[in-house]
Parts: C-alpha cells; structure tokens; sequence
C-alpha cells in the first residue's frame, strides 16, 4: 500500500467524522439544554456507562465533567449486572451512551435506573431503541457511516463532541471559572499557569514593613535582614504610603551624604504599585516588565493601601510562571 493511498484512507476517514459532526449540530435542540440544567443541579454524582468503545467515550465525559467541578464518574456496564448497580444512588444522575440504544448489557441498568427513579439521560442513535425510550432526557446523536463500514468511529466521534459539549455547557452554566479550575488541577503546566499571586506572595513577617518615621540608618538594617532589596514604608494608620528599593538607595547616595540621617518617608517612592491577590501571578509578571520594577505590593479586594502581601519577581521564576 502506497504513501498516497494512506492519505486516502485517512482523509476518507477524517471526511466521514467531519460529517457526523455536522449532522450532529443540525439535530440538537432543546434536550441539551435539559440535560445542562439537570447536571448542573445534581447534589450526587454523574454516572455515565457504556459498552465497548462507548465505554471508553464514557470515561473520557466523566473524566471532562469531574476537571470542570462536577463529580463524575464512569462505570463498568459489564460489572454492574454483579453489584455495581449498588453504586447509584437516587439522587445521582445516569447518563448512558450507546449507539443503537439495545446493547444487551445496559437493559439491566435501565431498568434499575427507572424502577428507582434515578434520572437517566441517554446518549443514542436510534429513536426506537429501548435507551430512547426509556430516558428521561433524550440527547440524539446522529446516524452515521462508520470509517471501514463497521468500526466505531464516527459515532464515537459525535458521543465524545456531545461530551465536551455538555461540560463545557455545565462549566458556564455554573460560573466555573479560572480559580475554581486551579484549585482541582494543583499540578502540571496548567495548574502552574493558573497560580495566583496569593499562591506564591510573602506573607506575614517575611514582610520588610517599616515606619514612615524611622531613619534611614535602622531601614537600612532592615533591607539587609529581609534580603528582598525593597521596603514598604507604612504610616500610623498601617496603611501602605510608599517603597524604597535598594536601587534608590544606591542613586541618593550618589549625589547625598545625608542618608542616614533622612527619614523613609523622604526618601520613599510614593503610590507604590499594588496588585489584588487574586489576580493570576502570570499577569503580574506582566505587570512586573511593563513596569521594569522586580516587586510588587499585594492588596485583598479593593483596599489597595491595606497591603498582605509581596510579590518579588524571584518568587514568580521560581514558581516556573512565565
């Protein structure tokens, strides 16, 4: 077989779920919505089963609903006809996915999901099936022609898009949004890029405070014990009035000789910048280089003088947030 007639293949192929994937978007209506809405509720879990390669499918949506903040999970067809099926609680949601709606493995799990009451949601083809029948809600997907005349491929295709839809549908509908998403995906490049600056800021006395009154010969000492080459000068109130860095420092002595003697309040920068702590360390970073300044203050909400938090750019690169 020639390179020429492989592309042939996989173009078909690729041509064949393009379709199923277009008569998908013509046939959906209003049941997707149900369907949203009632996940969206659920106090339980989503449960979703199928047999075979829409099995598989199955795991891949419960795996998806689970990372967006809906509990999921999949279940053995095969396994739940010898005690699986105690499982699934009343107030869970059943959503099955089969393609012709009869596979012989899912009528046991029917019929306990009606005999209970348990919602169930069918993913099918066929609308004389028992799955269509028997379902709550009625998500239809497409007739299609299978890529070699009978794998599962362009309908898995269209179960697997119907999936994302529903959890991407699920994840608005709930207001799931970048915070919520970090706090269940702690690790990898994602988790890393959805850091906050609350995540990664010096809090408490890792904070080089100092008065608005002290001399500059005891700031000084502080600078070197802090070892964060800034200091946040505050007045009476706590409230955050100005920075001094070492650079500033290094430049008044330059051209002073009264260093010692001044207070921080004369030698401080004014307004220093401020950022919210919830705010991504991402954007920080590029608050940081728009700014060419190596910290920043951090703030709760929108009391911005109220500082809880530094922010120095070591503290970003070593967090690996570019």
């Amino acid at each position: 077989m020639s390179n020429k007639k492989f592309l042939t293949v996989a173009k078909k192929v690729i041509n064949l779920e393009i379709k199923a994937l277009q008569n998908l978007k013509k046939i959906i209506n209003n049941s997707f919505g149900q369907a949203v809405k009632q996940i969206s509720k659920c106090q339980s879990k989503v449960i979703l089963c199928g047999v075979g390669k829409s099995g598989l499918i199955a795991s891949k949506i419960a795996a998806t609903l689970s990372s967006v903040g809906t509990p999921s999970f999949s279940l053995s067809a095969g396994d739940s006809s010898h005690g699986d099926l105690g499982s699934i609680s009343k107030k869970d949601i059943l959503i099955l996915i089969s393609y012709s709606g009869q596979t012989e493995e899912l009528k046991n799990i029917i019929r306990y999901a009606n005999r209970n009451k348990i919602l169930l949601i069918g993913i099918v083809s066929k609308k004389d099936s028992i799955l269509y029948k028997a379902s709550d809600i009625k998500l239809l997907i497409p007739q299609s022609k299978e890529a070699g005349g009978i794998i599962p491929t362009a309908s898995t295709t269209t179960q697997l898009a119907l999936g994302d839809a529903l959890a991407i549908a699920t994840m608005q509908y709930k207001k799931f949004g970048k915070l919520d998403f970090k706090k269940i995906h702690p690790s990898g490049s994602l988790g890393t890029q959805l850091k906050t600056v609350e995540d990664i800021m010096l809090i408490g006395k890792k904070i080089p405070f100092v008065s608005h009154k002290v001399k500059m010969k005891k700031a000084i000492n502080l600078l070197s014990e802090k070892k964060l080459g800034i200091l946040i000068v505050r007045n009476k109130e706590k409230k955050t009035i100005g920075i001094i860095t070492d650079g500033q420092i290094r430049r008044y002595n330059q051209k002073y000789s009264n260093l010692h003697k001044k207070k921080t309040s004369e030698i401080m920068t004014k307004k220093p910048v401020s950022v919210e702590k919830n705010i991504l360390a991402a954007k920080a970073l590029s608050i940081m280089n728009n700014k060419q300044i190596t910290s920043l203050c951090v703030h709760e909400k929108k009391n911005k003088y109220k500082t809880v938090g530094v922010l120095h750019i070591h503290n970003i690169l070593r967090s690996n947030i570019s």
